[in-house]
């Protein structure tokens, strides 16, 4: 097994790194604007254009901004279908070699992970305490970065924002990981970040859940037994390679590779998804919540 300690969200960045994400950050931009305006240019919307190539259209938004990175298969599609002429299919090549530079973004405590994750065939996820990463809108995690104590500098809340965007690219590559979450219902009452940046995030959460391949579970408060009072855990499968478990607390993670101990942790998340509500019971009551705000 391997253990990760150290680093933190406070750690403050390299000069010569901070620069380094800058760029990556403005080449994203310039990205995107070229490709909201060879859309336009072709009269195509961008509804129009996810349905072409099988994004959705928030996704499309978001590249057009800067804030998701266009994966190669989106780059080439769009360029035969927007008639770009090899515009957008030159660039795959920087974009890998940005999404590298880029990863440093994360703690170096979490680093570890965030390479497995990159590359994993299957997620499983329980969440205790706040809403997975990867299902986190950009409003959501700025406030949970925002309120950090020791209080971070905005600096490093943008970086920390923009890294955990960028981990939900996985969410959208294709062929498709397997994706489950479990999410403790106390979550979904927590309104971090006021009630506009919450109910955000239940209308995200109904999206994802609505999204084939990946399957959204609430665990009740009301339940007698409860075999997740351990705490939150991740299950991840790389390609390749066996699956392994992943804890972490504070600024400290855990990388378990053991195979008994991911037995076990895989008999317990096994239960905790039988004891929870199905998908379309977990949809309802978040409709529900989002209902009586």
């Amino acid at each position: 097994m391997g253990d990760v300690r150290g680093g933190g969200e406070s750690g403050e960045a390299r000069p010569e790194l901070a620069e380094d994400l800058t760029e990556v950050s403005d080449f994203f931009r310039a990205l995107g604007k070229q490709i909201k305006l060879l859309r336009e240019r072709a009269g195509m919307t961008q509804k129009e254009l996810a349905g072409h190539v099988g994004y959705t259209e928030a996704l499309i938004g978001a590249v057009e901004r800067g804030k998701r990175t266009p994966q190669p298969e989106l780059l080439e599609a769009a360029d035969k279908l927007l008639n770009a002429g090899g515009l957008l299919n030159v660039a795959k090549d920087d974009v890998q070699r940005a999404k590298a530079k880029a990863r440093v973004r994360h703690p170096a405590w979490f680093r570890d992970y965030a390479g497995l994750e990159a590359e994993a065939v299957e997620i499983h996820e329980y969440s205790t305490l706040v809403f997975p990463g990867l299902l986190q809108t950009e409003a959501h995690a700025r406030a949970l970065y925002g309120m950090r104590q020791p209080l971070l500098t905005e600096e490093i809340i943008e970086q920390r924002v923009a890294a955990r965007l960028a981990r939900q690219e996985v969410l959208s590559r294709w062929p498709r990981a397997i994706f489950s979450w479990v999410i403790d219902e106390s979550v979904l009452h927590r309104p971090l970040g006021g009630w506009g940046v919450h109910s955000g995030q239940l209308e995200h959460l109904m999206a994802v859940g609505r999204t084939r391949g990946m399957t959204l579970q609430v665990m009740p408060l009301e339940r007698f037994e409860h075999p997740g009072m351990g705490g939150p855990f991740t299950l991840i499968t790389p390609k390749g390679r066996s699956q392994n478990g992943y804890v972490e607390i504070q600024q400290s993670s855990r990388l378990i590779t053991d195979q008994e101990e991911v037995r076990i942790m895989n008999a317990r998340y096994g239960t905790l998804r039988a004891q929870a509500l199905t998908p379309q019971e977990s949809l309802s009551l978040i409709e529900k919540m989002l209902g009586e705000r």
